[in-house]
């Protein structure tokens, strides 16, 4: 055992031997997983359910995480297996009560039911700025009311993760059979609507897929059917889809890409319209030859700035990824169409004679921002122009 400061009921213990003491909330116990920051200062619920961040732990730069509880509406996984999401929480206030008209819970409970683990009063500043200047470390969250934690065997298990490379991880985030979708974008007060969907037959292969996407497809009058990320182009193609969208994930794509890559090379192949969100975008560079990296800190956040290349436009758009893909091995005729502004890392590219694009970031950002919306309009457009 190692002396703790009294009061302490929550620890975060890095690879390293460094344990950041605090205050326990959620899920009693721990979990081993890899430290990165977000700057959104909403979006928490969304956040904590998105499969893009399963095996990882989410310290949240914004001080006051919890104002508005949580509801039922707001969980962005399909599934809703609570393991395949963020698998901690660190934040520098503890949770207050809520105070907002749609919360049915207060985040601590919510996470305690759903065996989210969460570490309060901590320097979230100071690790933020140890992410930016040493990387994502491998660490162990934990939360022992009583305040008795094995720091030796805790230092251990950070140090013998393996970590996301090569981990294949939208094998477990995926949907286990397919399933239609009808539920469409958000419309105060009414909530969330369910548009006519016969405009569009659109296959959705789900490597972790999030619920706003699959809404933001019904917003555009596309029938939505959403396969296993196991699903062979065959099997896909069979349905005779006006398009396809790749969707965004967990894990490490090359390793994904194993299994999905000679699917997505036969998709394009096809013809058909093919869309790819940050791990669809990832698979669909290694499907047309380009190489993916892994970073040192990510993009995490919803005020990103990327520029759409094709038109000029700034957006600040949400994002999500701990690998990106190597610029300089995109090979023609594949063209880079966004650029993050933050580091001059790729942010979307498309085919020049098929009819196929992809972006890093995710437009379907809910709670936002929605200035990249604008992408399931050019997905529809594309899927018009393959008609005639």
């Amino acid at each position: 055992m190692t002396d703790l400061l009294a009061g302490v009921t929550g620890v975060l213990v890095l690879a390293d031997g460094t344990v950041l003491q605090g205050y326990g909330v959620g899920a009693v116990g721990s979990a081993v997983g890899e430290v990165c920051f977000n700057t959104a200062m909403t979006g928490y619920q969304e956040i904590l359910t998105d499969p893009s961040y399963m095996a990882q732990i989410v310290a949240f730069t914004f001080p006051h995480i919890g104002n508005v509880g949580t509801n039922l509406e707001d969980v962005e996984q399909v599934t809703g297996i609570s393991e395949t999401a963020a698998r901690g929480a660190i934040f520098r206030d503890t949770p207050t009560d809520p105070a907002n008209y749609r919360s049915g819970s207060p985040l601590a409970q919510w996470m305690e039911r759903r065996g989210v683990i969460a570490l309060a009063g901590v320097d979230t500043r100071a690790l933020t700025r140890l992410i930016r200047e040493k990387g994502m470390p491998h660490a162990v969250i934990a939360h022992s009311p009583d305040g008795q934690f094995d720091i030796p065997a805790l230092t251990a298990q950070a140090r013998e993760w393996s970590g996301l490379v090569g981990l294949d991880l939208a094998k477990d985030a995926s949907c286990r059979q397919s399933f239609v979708w009808d539920e469409g974008p958000w419309d105060w007060p009414a909530g969330y609507t369910r548009p006519e969907a016969g405009k569009y037959e659109v296959v959705v292969v789900d490597y972790g897929v999030k619920r706003n996407i699959l809404r933001s497809l019904a917003g555009i009058g596309a029938k939505v059917t959403v396969v296993p990320a196991n699903t062979s182009a065959e099997a896909i193609l069979a349905r005779k889809p006006d398009g396809v969208l790749l969707s965004n994930g967990p894990g490490d794509p090359a390793a994904t890409g194993e299994y999905s890559v000679p699917e997505i090379r036969k998709l394009v192949d096809s013809g058909t319209p093919v869309f790819g969100i940050c791990l669809g975008h990832q698979m669909l560079a290694l499907a047309l030859g380009a190489r993916t990296v892994k970073m040192e800190q990510g993009h995490h956040g919803a005020n990103h700035p990327v520029k759409d290349l094709t038109t000029g436009k700034v957006e600040i758009v949400s994002m999500n990824h701990g690998f990106t893909v190597d610029r300089d091995s995109l090979p023609a005729p594949v063209t880079e169409t966004h650029v993050s502004l933050f580091d001059g890392t790729n942010a979307g590219l498309a085919l020049a004679d098929r009819p196929v694009f992809s972006v890093q970031h995710h437009p379907e950002a809910s709670p936002g921002p929605m200035d990249s919306l604008y992408l399931f309009e050019r997905f529809a457009g594309l899927m018009d122009r393959n008609r005639k």
